[in-house]
């Protein structure tokens, strides 16, 4: 059997006709076609930091085209780690999500969350890669964002078919852990766009910018709609325009699929008739070319099938407990990590999981994921074959139509953290939380505290120099006269047991561009090392 198959492995590539087609453009809605001005707002819409209520996160925030659409920022550290189900975090049901913004109130202020404090959110689900999405039928891993389009301010039907994109783009505009607040609705929303200088927060914009040219959203809106109204309908269709420009298919497989010469290497052509042979791996039953996937749902053992409910929390049908929705494998080296848990964080191990037959067993699990017994040599092939032969250049470099802005997230405008902070009561060091913009004349910011002793009170210090208290972070020094020019804010700290305090306050920005303002929290703790802790200090640069 062993050397039938590895006779197999080393066949020639022979396509079934139906096979020999390249990528296509996407299919658009009737009602919402593409035309350059609506693709061009729907650009500018999917890199606005400004539509979140913190103004830190974007569409492109969490969907990086350099990351193939999908999110880069996972590696860095454990702030993209989501607890899962049980709540705690180091267990095995932990998920590697999307750091979001800290949970956010109505008057912009922060709340505690159990899981992260006043640190930024996570989601509980890796993010999907956003190229190729336009050719689904429905989106997210369980597929609830159906492809009808209801106008959410009148529950009139916009668009009957076909719309899955435009059903998506809605949901993370109003959730309070991806970018809104708690209870915010579209008429704040529509607000934040009319008043909002487009991308003001970001840089590098190239073409965008010049497109742009310095006019308002309102009259964006008109030139692709015809009037200035921004609704959320109109929203949904510039984002989902946008993302229908984004077509993955100038890869090195495209020749091969369209039956001409190629410059696949031998070990990436082993690799491509073992993903094709049904018989063998059958990954080709489920990554269905050209889009390299089905967009169906299936249990595949990565987890237990009931730790996430996946496509039966949309069906109810127990057929459907802990399946996900297919993704395409297109540009799959650069969208790291895998799965909807983000388990994996490199295709040799994705192909050594598939090669055990999965890691969980449940009645619906998937037949065709089994034990496959590769080689060595096998497994290197299929990983070399989904690679470079599905990877379009054109992301990795960066360029049109996968090129982006630079966001303010993903700069060095935001607030730098320095020094260090002293204990307090039980050990706990409290944390200085600086995450919003300090864009000059763009509103108050928020700063926040937490890991504090609850029931006391804590001391904001702001001022135009880095040592706030004599000697900065020494706690022993902070009867110390302050410097000039600082500006004191009291707060509550609010919580419960040692290290549950928190506040939050809102701050003016620096007054002027390249201007610093440097803050850092003193909290009062009468049974803490000193009587008191403090913070790390953070420097706000305006911009």
């Amino acid at each position: 059997m062993l050397a039938r198959r590895t006779a197999l492995v080393l066949a020639p590539i022979l396509l079934a006709p139906a096979l020999l087609a390249q990528l296509g453009p996407p299919p658009e809605p009737v009602g919402n076609p593409i035309t350059v001005s609506k693709a061009q707002l729907g650009k500018a819409l999917f890199f606005e930091e400004q539509l979140s209520s913190t103004r830190t996160v974007a569409c492109g925030t969490c969907h990086d085209p350099l990351a193939g659409g999908a999110d880069s920022r996972w590696s860095a550290a454990t702030s993209a780690v989501h607890p899962g189900p049980d709540a705690v975090f180091g267990t095995s049901d932990d998920a590697i999500g999307s750091p979001s913004q800290p949970r956010t109130l109505p008057n912009r202020r922060y709340r505690y969350h159990q899981s992260f404090g006043l640190a930024p959110q996570v989601t509980t689900r890796q993010t999907n890669a956003a190229f190729a999405a336009a050719y689904a039928p429905s989106l997210f891993w369980d597929g609830r964002a159906g492809d009808q389009l209801v106008d959410p301010l009148n529950g009139q039907v916009v668009l009957a078919s076909g719309a899955a994109l435009e059903v998506q783009s809605l949901e993370p505009l109003l959730s309070p852990t991806e970018m809104g607040h708690q209870a915010r609705d579209w008429n704040d929303v529509v607000q934040s766009l009319q008043a909002a200088p487009p991308l003001a927060l970001a840089t590098n914009l190239g073409a965008l910018g010049t497109w742009i040219n310095g006019r308002d959203y309102p009259a964006l809106f008109s030139e692709a709609f015809g009037t200035p109204e921004i609704t959320p309908v109109r929203i949904a269709m510039a984002l989902a325009t946008y993302q229908r420009t984004l077509v993955p298919n100038q890869t090195p497989i495209e020749p091969l699929l369209a039956g001409l010469p190629h410059t696949l290497t031998a070990q990436e052509l082993q690799g491509g008739t073992l993903f094709r042979s049904v018989q063998f791996t059958g990954c080709v039953e489920c990554h269905t070319l050209p889009l390299y996937g089905d967009d169906l749902f299936h249990y595949t053992g990565v987890r237990p099938a009931d730790e996430d409910p996946g496509r039966f929390a949309v069906t109810g049908n127990p057929a459907d407990m802990g399946a996900m929705r297919t993704p395409s494998l297109r540009n799959v080296e650069y969208s790291a990590p895998y799965f909807k848990d983000g388990r994996f964080a490199t295709l040799e191990e994705v192909v050594e999981f598939y090669d055990r037959g999965g890691d969980f067993d449940a009645p619906n699990k998937d037949p065709r994921i089994r034990p496959l017994n590769l080689t060595p040599t096998q497994k290197a092939a299929l990983v070399a074959y989904l690679k470079r032969p599905l990877s379009d250049e054109r992301v990795a470099a960066g360029v049109a139509p996968f090129d982006r802005p630079t966001l303010f997230g993903g700069s060095p405008r935001v607030p730098q953290h320095y020094g260090a902070g002293s204990d307090g009561s039980g050990g706990f060091v409290p944390r200085m939380i600086a995450v919003e913009p300090p864009h000059v004349g763009g509103g108050k910011l928020t700063l926040g505290i937490d890991g504090a002793t609850p029931g006391t009170g804590a001391l904001l210090l702001v001022g135009p120099a880095a040592d706030l208290a004599g000697t900065p972070f020494q706690g022993a020094n902070l009867h110390l006269a302050l410097g000039p020019g600082i500006v004191r804010v009291n707060a509550p700290l609010i919580g419960q047991g040692l290290g549950g305090g928190w506040a939050s306050v809102r701050i003016d920005p620096p007054a002027l561009v390249g201007a610093s303002l440097f803050a850092q929290w003193l909290v009062f703790d009468q049974v803490g090392p000193d009587r008191f802790a403090a913070t790390d200090a953070v420097e706000l640069v305006g911009f």
